[in-house]
């Protein structure tokens, strides 16, 4: 009974690693885009050769898909086994058909009418991890949507929006935590990143990138001015797998 246990226990883990392996070996699928820079490395890089200079003066669009909101549009698509995933304006995703461009599901979010985004409420993109999507929001909370329907999973406050933050970043799936940034260094807050479980929306840990009393640093912060002293983390960071570091 007790090696059975342990066999369960390791599929369990092995099971669990699977989606984060698939990530961290993304590089091998140039067909798929499964996180915001297509690889944890951060080039932006595909290594798909089919567009060429000989033929690039020939492309035409095959399908066009309207977003359901005029704000601006600064979303990178997750692409996955055939389906396209996208952020929208105002804290929205989408689902669409990478053939047709049908969509296949849409997940709208009822913002309070107080936020205060200081460049147009926008939002940058995605992370997938097995069968779940991550979005940041407006309202500086993270949601989990379920992949295959968008019904929301769990949706978390990350931090007050109230205060100034929001999130317009991509967050990044690394191993078992979804981690994310957030936006509001115009209104003085004070940065942050976090690492929350992929499953229940537990916060993790949490760096604060302006040092606390007692932190590293905080000796170059005059005053109380590590209180408000921004350092906004809303850039989607890359990832080494050998160093584990972000």
């Amino acid at each position: 009974m007790k090696t059975l246990a342990l066999l369960c226990a390791a599929l369990i883990a092995a099971r669990a690693q699977a989606p984060y392996e698939r990530i961290r070996r993304a590089e091998s699928e140039p067909g798929n885009w499964l996180t915001y820079s297509g690889a944890y490395a951060g080039h932006r890089f595909s290594a798909l050769s089919q567009i060429t200079s000989g033929n690039v003066a020939g492309l035409k669009p095959v399908w066009v898909y309207q977003t359901s909101d005029l704000n601006k549009f600064e979303t990178s698509p997750i692409v996955m086994d055939g389906i396209v995933y996208i952020s929208e304006p105002r804290s929205g995703a989408a689902a669409l058909d990478a053939r047709t461009g049908r969509p296949l599901w849409l997940y709208q979010r009822n913002l309070p009418p107080d936020i205060r985004p200081c460049c147009g409420e926008v939002n940058r993109g995605l992370a997938v991890l097995g069968d779940s999507l991550f979005l940041g929001t407006l309202d500086a909370h993270l949601v989990a949507l379920d992949r295959r329907t968008g019904r929301a999973l769990w949706d978390v406050e990350v931090a007050d929006y109230k205060a100034g933050y929001s999130i317009t970043v991509a967050p990044l799936a690394v191993k078992d935590k979804i981690v994310t940034g957030v936006s509001g260094g115009e209104l003085g807050v004070r940065g942050l990143i976090d690492a929350y479980d992929p499953k229940t929306g537990k916060r993790v840990w949490r760096f604060w990138t302006v040092p606390g009393p007692g932190e590293p640093g905080h000796d170059t912060w005059s005053g109380e001015s590590w209180k408000t002293g921004s350092a906004a983390s809303w850039g989607t960071a890359a990832y080494d797998p050998d160093a584990n570091l972000i």
